[in-house]
């Protein structure tokens, strides 16, 4: 599928994302059993999260406080609420019921606002714990086909926050653009690694279509335990197109499960999708209500970070573009560059360095040694190149003085005498390319004058300041 992915004319998809993140505790939702990815099969276990008769269920402070914070920085209500037994058939949850929340969920009614300028719904983000991990010994992967299967029960009773969308989001794209800033939320928080990788952030995506202007919701398909964001973006456009192909044909989808087959970039049929009817719901009998203290709330309120929506708008006012500032707080560069702008550095320089020359890894780079790189370079003291290679060297803990590291290399400032002298020579020697320089439209001087710039950069090794070659040669072109 295309990049610019549109559905056939005359429709239009209606996606809703539930997006599954794992808290980050230190012990698991119900028990004192560590909350660790990586370790060893079924060592992080305990007699709650194994079912074994006779053990109760105690509530995790500290993941009702990453709920609260989750909550409020995606302008939920929270409210009292009810823990509930989901049951259903988990083979890798040994009561074979999960504890959830059903009609009364921690936070409900908030919203998120992407960086395009969407702002998606939030109808709940309620409390739960995980199940454990299955691993069917075949050929695919998928149980239908495998020879075995392995249990492995870490996972069983990890807290979990379920966070669901609103049936808002319109494109693929969107839904991209959604979870990613839903992703830097729950880190900026402190809530969640939100690593889709290890599985600490999976994402369910309800897909349906309907005409064009129709406000109806049409039968729609769950697509399960998405773990990637490019699966995500396949996987959307895939079942939006072969519910739209079902109705050309005239058939409908059915309500059911799906799953995406990466190889194959296809879904494929799961389960016939239940209501919340066929789980039997009902309160868990061993957990009492949460009635937040109200008090407790507001200090969690008062110790929330800047999230990143108010980093990006931080970024905007000091001069950043939107993709600049976007790119910044992703990397989580933005308070090097707000700190290193208030005692000095050009914000320019410094909003440009951090989006296209740096990464997330700085090494020995700290704010007052970037300030001071920067100031190095609209001082006229290093060229965008040569600063651009101190940067580097920083970085990667070559040393921590600028000033040291560009003598090291034996970065000098040109004398402006001899930089007009070389730039006098490079156009005796190129007699032809400067009659077309000074003769020709915009278009074509702008092409010659890259050559020019190329010119004196190859012959000084890169000291040249190409600001100041573009400046000598408007003026011997006579403007």
């Amino acid at each position: 599928m295309s990049k610019e992915f549109a559905l056939a004319d005359g429709w239009e998809m209606v996606v809703g994302l539930e997006v599954h993140a794992e808290l980050a505790t230190e012990s698991k939702m119900f028990s004192p059993a560590r909350n660790e990815f990586g370790a060893e099969p079924n060592t992080n276990v305990h007699p709650v999260c194994l079912g074994l008769p006779g053990t109760l269920p105690v509530v995790n402070r500290k993941a009702v406080e990453y709920s609260i914070r989750i909550g409020l920085a995606l302008g939920c209500e929270i409210n009292r609420c009810v823990w509930s037994r989901k049951n259903y058939f988990y083979p890798d949850m040994p009561k074979d019921y999960q504890i959830s929340q059903y009609d009364l969920p921690l936070n409900s009614e908030g919203h998120l606002d992407l960086p395009s300028g969407r702002t998606i719904g939030i109808e709940r983000a309620h409390m739960e714990e995980d199940t454990g991990k299955s691993t069917h010994m075949g050929e695919s992967g998928r149980i239908h086909d495998a020879g075995y299967s392995l249990v492995d029960y870490n996972r069983a009773g990890v807290p979990l926050i379920e966070i669901v969308s609103r049936p808002d989001i319109t494109s693929p794209t969107e839904a991209k653009e959604y979870v990613e800033e839903l992703r830097d939320v729950l880190i900026a928080v402190g809530a969640s690694d939100g690593k889709m990788e290890e599985g600490s952030m999976r994402v369910d995506a309800n897909v349906s279509v309907r005409p064009v202007g129709a406000d109806e919701l049409r039968t729609r398909c769950e697509i399960k335990n998405v773990n990637s964001l490019r699966s995500l973006t396949r996987a959307i456009e895939y079942e939006a197109t072969r519910h739209v192909e079902l109705y050309g044909a005239g058939e409908e989808p059915i309500q059911e499960t799906r799953h995406w087959d990466e190889a194959a970039g296809r879904t494929r049929a799961g389960r016939k999708k239940e209501d919340a009817e066929d789980y039997r719901y009902f309160p868990d009998p061993d957990l009492v209500p949460i009635e937040p203290d109200p008090a407790w709330v507001e200090e969690i309120r008062a110790s929330l970070p800047a999230l990143p929506r108010q980093r990006r708008d931080g970024l905007v006012e000091l001069g950043a573009s939107p993709q600049a500032a976007g790119v910044i707080v992703s990397r989580n560069l933005d308070g090097l560059v707000t700190e290193s702008i208030k005692v000095g550095a050009d914000a320019s320089r410094a909003i440009t360095h951090a989006e296209n020359n740096l990464g997330e890894g700085l090494g020995e780079l700290t704010t007052d040694s970037f300030t001071q790189l920067v100031k190095m370079e609209t001082g006229g003291e290093l060229t965008a190149t040569q600063t651009k290679q101190v940067l580097a060297a920083l970085v990667s803990g070559d040393g921590v003085d600028p000033a040291k590291i560009a003598a090291d290399l034996g970065f000098e400032a040109m004398d402006s005498s001899e930089l007009e002298g070389l730039v006098d020579q490079i156009i005796a020697d190129s007699p032809d390319e400067w009659a077309r320089f000074c003769e020709g439209d915009a278009a074509a001087r702008g092409k010659l004058q890259g050559f020019f710039v190329g010119q004196i950069m190859k012959a000084t090794k890169g000291q040249a300041d190409g600001k100041a070659v573009n400046q000598l040669l408007s003026q011997k072109a006579g403007g």
